[in-house]
C-alpha cells in the first residue's frame, strides 16, 4: 500500500530546464533491482530475472557478499544513502564508480547513519559506517561485479525498454511540450501545475526545484513509485518505473522469447532492439555469437520480418521493425 505523496515544485525557468537522462543510468539499477532481489518469489515480470540473477550471483561466489554489504544498504520502501547513487552516473556506469569509491568519508558516515533508524545496519558494515577508505572502494569494486553478473541476462532488455521510454518522451516533448510530457509520464505521477505530484513509498515529501531543472530517469526495475534524491540540496532527479507487460496469471514470461526463437536468435534480436542499427560485426561481439551465426540469425529473423537488413558498402545495417518490437513487449 503506497503511504506517502511527492511533489516537485516547478518554476518557469524549471520547466525550460527539464531534461531526460540519455543513457541507462546504471547505478540507479544497482539499487532498485537489489530491491526486487530482496522480494519472494511470485508472478511478477522480473521474477525470472530474480531467479536468474540469485543462481548467477551464487556461482560467481558474490551472492553472499551482495546480502552482507549491499542489500543491507537498500532496504525495501525505506532511505537509502545517496551515495550509492551519485549524479555523475548519468554519464556512463564507470564515472558513478570512481565517484562512489571517491565518496568523502564523512559523507559515508553521516548518510549510514541516516539509514539506522529505517533498518538495522550489519557488523558487516562497520568498516564503511566508519567511512574507512579501503571499505568504500571494495564497494564500489562489489557493485561493479554485482552489476556486472546481475545483469548479464537482461542488459541487452534493459537497454531496449529504456530506449523505447526515452523515444517515447522525447516525441511527447517534441510534438506537445514539457507539460504535456509530464503529464504522461505515468497512473503514479499527476502533472497539476506547478506541481508533480507522485504516488511515494512512505510520508510526505517535496523537493523545491528553484531553478534547478529536472532530470527524468525512466528505471527497468524500478517498481510502483518514483524515486528522488533524499537529500534536496542535490542535483534533481526523478527516477520512475517504466512499463513492463503483465504475465498472465500463473504464467512466467520472462523465457518466452528464448523459448519461441531459441536463445541465441533471442539475444540477436533484443540486441538490435537496443540500438539505432548495429552490424552483424557488432551483433556478434554483443552476443557471442561467431559472424558466421550472428549473419544465419539476422537473416532468419530478416525473413520473418522481425528486422530489416540493408547494405551499406561493405556492411550491413540491421534494425528492429514495428513487428519486431511488438514481439519482444508481449514476449518479455
Amino acid at each position: 500500500m503506497i503511504k506517502g505523496t511527492l511533489r516537485i515544485v516547478f518554476t518557469g525557468e524549471d520547466l525550460a530546464r527539464v531534461r531526460i537522462a540519455g543513457r541507462a543510468d546504471v547505478m540507479w539499477e544497482m539499487a532498485l533491482s537489489l530491491h526486487i532481489l530482496q522480494r519472494p518469489g511470485g508472478a511478477s515480470t522480473l521474477s525470472g530475472w530474480r531467479r536468474q540473477a540469485r543462481a548467477d550471483l551464487a556461482e560467481a561466489g558474490l551472492l553472499k557478499p551482495v546480502r552482507e554489504r549491499l542489500v543491507p544498504l537498500v532496504p525495501i520502501k525505506a532511505y537509502f544513502p545517496d551515495f550509492l547513487t551519485p549524479y555523475e552516473s548519468m554519464n556512463g556506469f564507470r564515472q558513478g564508480l570512481d565517484v562512489l569509491a571517491d565518496t568523502p568519508s564523512a559523507r559515508v558516515r553521516h548518510e549510514v547513519d541516516q539509514l539506522r533508524p529505517h533498518a538495522p545496519v550489519p557488523a558487516t558494515l562497520d568498516d564503511l559506517a566508519r567511512g574507512n577508505r579501503r571499505s568504500i572502494r571494495g564497494l564500489a569494486r562489489l557493485s561493479e561485479r554485482y552489476c556486472q553478473v546481475a545483469f548479464g541476462s537482461r542488459r541487452t532488455d534493459m537497454e531496449a525498454a529504456l530506449g523505447r521510454e526515452r523515444a517515447r518522451l522525447t516525441r511527447v516533448l517534441t510534438d506537445q511540450g514539457v507539460e504535456a510530457m509530464l503529464a504522461s509520464l505515468g497512473p503514479s505521477m499527476r502533472w497539476r501545475p506547478p506541481v508533480l505530484e507522485a504516488d511515494y513509498a512512505t510520508g510526505r515529501y517535496e523537493i523545491r526545484l528553484q531553478g534547478r531543472g529536472l532530470t527524468l530517469i525512466p528505471s527497468y526495475f524500478g517498481r510502483f513509485t518514483p524515486v528522488a534524491m533524499a537529500d534536496v540540496s542535490l542535483p534533481p532527479v526523478l527516477v520512475f518505473p517504466i512499463q513492463h507487460a503483465t504475465p498472465a496469471p500463473g504464467a512466467d514470461l520472462d523465457d518466452a522469447l528464448p523459448d519461441l526463437l531459441g536463445a541465441t536468435r533471442a539475444r540477436v534480436l533484443r540486441c538490435i532492439a537496443a540500438t539505432d542499427g548495429c552490424t552483424t560485426s557488432e551483433l556478434a561481439r554483443r552476443t557471442g555469437a561467431s559472424l558466421s551465426s550472428a549473419s544465419a540469425h539476422a537473416q532468419v529473423l530478416q525473413r520473418s520480418g522481425l528486422v530489416t537488413s540493408t547494405r551499406h558498402a561493405n556492411m550491413v545495417i540491421h534494425q528492429i521493425t514495428r513487428l519486431g518490437n511488438d514481439l519482444i513487449l508481449r514476449r518479455q
